[in-house]
């Protein structure tokens, strides 16, 4: 799933200036669509994101997880390529705007504090210069804590839950996270090692919940086509709300298409899809820039064709960095190879002979 979800979230960060915001409606249809996308379907896919890394920290319980080894292993796979891949958009965009180049498309990191750099170098307080990174940042404050979180999870997870899932929805300070979904969606995917919930028993309504959760992205993005862009606050905690139902919408599709050629493709996507979520906000804001110097009009061209092509030529460069560089690649996604380790089921879906099934093939 992590390669449908990445490839979702490049429509998320699709750029576009005010004159052309979605929810001028200048488009018709073709603005829906966008805030649809954009703002309500393909939300889902950093809580979802969340919940596979929470399960997989935590899938052989506490007695496989060792809380040194885990912070070790993590500096390699997380934190090592979004320092590298962050920084060196971070001195992309000072040679620009040294030369005269993107005033106006990122934020101005020449004139930038010495603590707004900070933020933009290693999201210390706010958003890194990379966009997207954001999640790795969150993610890495999911693993520091990640012992009492475990401990929550194994010995209150119902109120702790509750508790996550008031602090995701409600207009609460963020605190020390830069996105508050992050942590309930972590946690859930903790919960569910720890307690051996048998998600597969659930598969025979994944049509169901599929179309559920797809008809409430629907409803959402009515409302906030309708309001936006300033959304009143119910449809505010219902857009948070719907984006964790996300979760169970994933695990869903992912019953539907574990069985199919295409799922069986996906699965193996593990390299690219790091690869595509680290390099495609940087391509994004370039298409952007080149766009805007042509002088076309048609917005909604460039919003088809710019994530199509990002993704397509990420794909390429992918595969041109493993074959000609394959140091340069395995640290750059993390040691991330594509997919082929296989893991095994949890033991209560190998009694019950579902291992087939086993979640960590999703």
């Amino acid at each position: 799933m992590r390669i449908v979800l990445i490839s979702g979230i490049v429509f998320v960060h699709v750029p576009h200036d005010p004159a052309n915001s979605p929810f001028l409606g200048s488009y018709g249809f073709i603005d829906w669509i966008r805030v649809f996308l954009g703002d309500s379907l393909f939300r889902v896919g950093v809580p979802c994101l969340s919940a596979i890394s929470g399960y997989l920290l935590f899938r052989r319980g506490f007695d496989g997880f060792h809380y040194g080894k885990t912070l070790r292993t993590k500096a390699v796979t997380v934190l090592l390529p979004f320092l590298l891949w962050n920084l060196m958009f971070l001195g992309f965009v000072m040679i620009a705007q040294s030369l005269g180049i993107g005033f106006g498309y990122l934020p101005d990191v020449i004139n930038a504090t010495p603590r707004e750099m900070a933020s933009f170098a290693f999201a210390l307080e706010d958003w890194p210069i990379d966009l997207p990174l954001y999640f790795l940042r969150d993610l890495l404050l999911c693993l520091v804590l990640s012992p009492v979180l475990g401990i929550l999870m194994q010995r209150y997870p119902r109120a702790t839950l509750i508790v996550f899932l008031a602090y995701a929805v409600l207009p609460v300070p963020n605190g020390i996270f830069l996105k508050k979904s992050i942590l309930f969606g972590f946690s859930a995917g903790i919960g569910v090692a720890l307690h051996h919930v048998n998600l597969v028993a659930i598969d025979r309504h994944a049509k169901a919940i599929f179309a559920v959760v797809f008809a409430a992205t629907i409803w959402l993005s009515v409302g906030l086509y309708v309001t936006g862009p300033e959304f009143p606050l119910w449809l505010d905690m219902a857009r948070s709300l719907i984006a964790l139902t996300g979760i169970l919408g994933a695990w869903a599709l992912s019953a539907l298409l574990v069985g199919t050629l295409l799922g069986q493709r996906l699965s193996r996507g593990g390299g690219l899809s790091f690869w595509i979520f680290c390099a495609h906000y940087p391509l994004l804001i370039v298409f952007w820039m080149i766009w805007n110097r042509l002088g076309i009009d048609t917005y909604p061209l460039f919003y088809v064709a710019a994530p199509i092509l990002a993704i397509a030529l990420l794909t390429l460069s992918h595969a041109a960095a493993q074959s000609l560089f394959p140091r340069l690649h395995a640290v750059l996604t993390g040691n991330r190879i594509g997919g082929k380790a296989r893991l095994s089921a949890p033991p209560s879906m190998q009694a019950s002979g579902t291992a087939k099934y086993a979640p960590q093939q999703r």
